[in-house]
């Protein structure tokens, strides 16, 4: 039987908080160079909430550290979660596509976002581009101050090093693909 890395058991709060105090980095810091606030940030290291795949990239390149790091713990556990704790994980759950590409640009997510939902706290911006394609539901990306609505079957692509934010704007649940390429 293959033996488990320790670091792959470590929630992603925790090895967030462990990386930030070794490099000596503040909170203050690290909300400066992701723009979440420190609040949240510390609700993500206490294990309170699980961060989405955008807030994991900015942390990564706040810390300085491969986003696979954090992603891989994501990947492992979020199915899991997910049922037990809808409303911790920002009323959506995400499932990578793209196991063993942590150290790739391009990385693919299966995202379901709750009827009615959206994501709580800032909107998400990291340095790359994004692909949405809706596989069910109807929702409304947000780009900027620009609002896209989008229904099954239609896809929106951007830079997302603009603040962004998904909506679910229907009667239930949306699932969509989204791909994110990080240079």
């Amino acid at each position: 039987m293959p033996r488990k890395k320790v670091s792959d058991s470590v929630p992603v709060g925790e090895k967030i908080k462990k990386v930030r105090q070794k490099k000596k980095f503040t909170l203050n810091q690290v909300a400066n160079e992701t723009g979440c606030r420190i609040d949240y940030l510390k609700k993500i290291e206490s294990g309170e909430v699980i961060p989405p795949v955008g807030t994991l990239l900015q942390i990564s390149r706040a810390l300085e550290i491969d986003s696979g790091l954090l992603l891989r713990e994501q990947a492992s556990t979020v199915e899991r979660r997910a049922k037990a704790y809808t409303k911790r994980t920002e009323n959506y759950a995400y499932t990578t596509l793209t196991p063993g590409a942590e150290n790739k640009h391009l990385k693919a997510f299966r995202v379901v976002i709750d009827a009615m939902k959206d994501h709580k706290g800032v909107g998400y911006q990291h340095e790359g581009e994004e692909f949405v394609y809706v596989l069910t539901g109807q929702i409304e990306v947000t780009v900027g101050e620009h609002v896209n609505r989008l229904k099954a079957s239609e896809s929106l692509h951007f830079n997302s090093g603009i603040k962004h934010k998904l909506r679910n704007i229907g009667k239930k649940k949306a699932e969509l693909l989204v791909v994110i390429y990080t240079p």
